[in-house]
């Protein structure tokens, strides 16, 4: 029987990994005093706020560091843990001696985009095990070098996707594995956020307290301005990759997921800034498609940024189209399905979160995704995380191509194997980027 190209990358996955798998390297406290696992937090303006959270929350586990290069931010959450925890915490504003610590045995990484896969590669080398934040890569290449040093090291590393710990997400995926819905063959992601003018604040001085050098990072350093930092970054190629690798990257993992496929292999995006004249490079409204002739499916991606209507009661989530019928799922943790012409409603799921269309992080949620991660850490099994690093390699990359495709403006022949575009060398420079002296991405051999 002819082998599909699902089952190759399965098979070629776990056989590149076996060839660079190295000795297992632990922390030289062992978890520390009583099987505790000390852990720092990483960049702490967003969602690490929510880490420092979901880890306090797990058994046995304490956050001792918080580490970001914008020492205002640090002092607030500084004297924020104190307040809620009633402990103190350090700070530190270089991650690099965050991974010299040998007393910290896990990290939590909610930095800028373009510093998570150097991230994870730099505490891997390090022996620590990592919970990384969407997109797990800034780009393809440096996302398949995470995937080479998490394999070499021998490290447990957890996509900051929570869904993928969401019992009614759970659910909803072994209905369509079991035919539910029939034949399963397109998969459409929903990102309608409400995003705003954002406009244009010029050039300014570094603020004191703020390392700019070390936020830049591995980006191309540009001058200081607010259009930057602490959020706006999304927007700008350099350190974001738009609404399709920020919020949509939940999506693009499930639209994968539910189909049960790799990276396509006919990309095309169109889409364009419609609404505001502000500093964003990236699209505002973008719609992306993604083929996979092989399979005979397809995936379909739509961010918009403004007024909208909901698709079947979803503004962020994801619709799959079977031939007996189609499954909604709502956000992160909640689904619904209609059979048939008539749309008779089916079984639904719903984790109990207060809130729909992807503002509520569900039951699952941040806490169910870290006491998986902490889990698998403590056991040392990558086997049963829900969200290993090839699945942030692979949902981060359907964005980047999508993004890519956009740039180039045209329809684009990738080769999932070989992570490279069909004859197109221009396309390829776009795979990766160029790193600042000090902070390239290592060989990993």
């Amino acid at each position: 029987m002819k082998e599909s190209r699902r089952s190759f990358i399965k098979k070629t996955t776990v056989a590149g990994s076996a060839a660079i798998v190295a000795p297992t390297l632990i922390s030289a406290n062992v978890f520390g005093a009583n099987d505790r696992i000390n852990a720092a937090v990483l960049g702490l303006n967003g969602r690490g706020k929510a880490h420092v959270s979901g880890l306090m929350n797990q058994e046995n586990v304490q956050v001792t560091t918080l580490c970001d290069p914008d020492m205002n931010v640090l002092q607030e959450r500084q004297k924020a843990f104190k307040e809620k925890y009633n402990k103190d915490v350090s700070l530190v504003q270089d991650l690099r001696r965050v991974f010299d610590d040998k007393d910290i045995d896990v990290v939590s990484i909610a930095t800028p985009n373009h510093w998570h896969a150097l991230s994870v590669i730099w505490a891997c080398q390090a022996g620590k095990d990592c919970y990384v934040e969407k997109p797990g890569s800034h780009n393809i290449w440096e996302g398949r070098k995470m995937v080479e040093a998490v394999h070499k090291y021998d490290r447990i590393v957890q996509h900051g996707v929570q869904l993928r710990s969401s019992p009614a997400v759970n659910q909803a995926i072994q209905l369509l594995r079991e035919g539910y819905i029939g034949r399963v063959y397109m998969s459409r992601g929903l990102v309608f956020r409400w995003r705003p003018d954002i406009g244009d604040q010029g050039f300014s001085p570094v603020p004191d307290g703020l390392d700019y050098n070390l936020w830049t990072g591995p980006a191309p350093m540009r001058p200081f301005t607010r259009n930057l930092v602490h959020y706006n970054w999304h927007w700008h190629w350099d350190y974001g990759n738009g609404d399709v690798g920020n919020q949509g990257i939940h999506e693009t993992d499930l639209c994968m997921w539910g189909l049960d496929v790799g990276l396509p292999t006919k990309i095309t995006s169109m889409g364009g800034k419609f609404l505001w004249d502000d500093c964003k490079e990236v699209p505002e409204v973008l719609t992306s498609v993604y083929h996979y002739p092989e399979e005979n499916k397809i995936i379909q991606f739509e961010v918009r940024p403004w007024c909208t209507n909901s698709e079947e009661g979803a503004e962020v989530g994801n619709i799959f189209y079977g031939d007996k019928g189609i499954l909604v799922v709502d956000g992160y943790d909640k689904f619904k399905t209609y059979l048939g012409q008539n749309r008779e409603p089916g079984i639904s799921g719903d984790d109990g979160g207060i809130a729909a269309s992807g503002i509520d992080r569900g039951a699952g949620g941040t806490d169910g995704h870290f006491a998986n991660f902490i889990q698998a850490v403590r056991e040392h099994d990558a086997s049963i995380l829900n969200a290993p690093v090839e699945t942030a390699h692979l949902s981060s990359g359907l964005a980047h191509l999508g993004n890519i495709a956009y740039r180039m403006g045209k329809v684009l022949t990738f080769n999932p194997q070989a992570e490279h575009f069909v004859n197109d060398p221009e396309a390829d420079e776009m795979l990766s980027r160029n790193y600042r002296e000090g902070f390239e991405v290592p060989n990993i051999v």
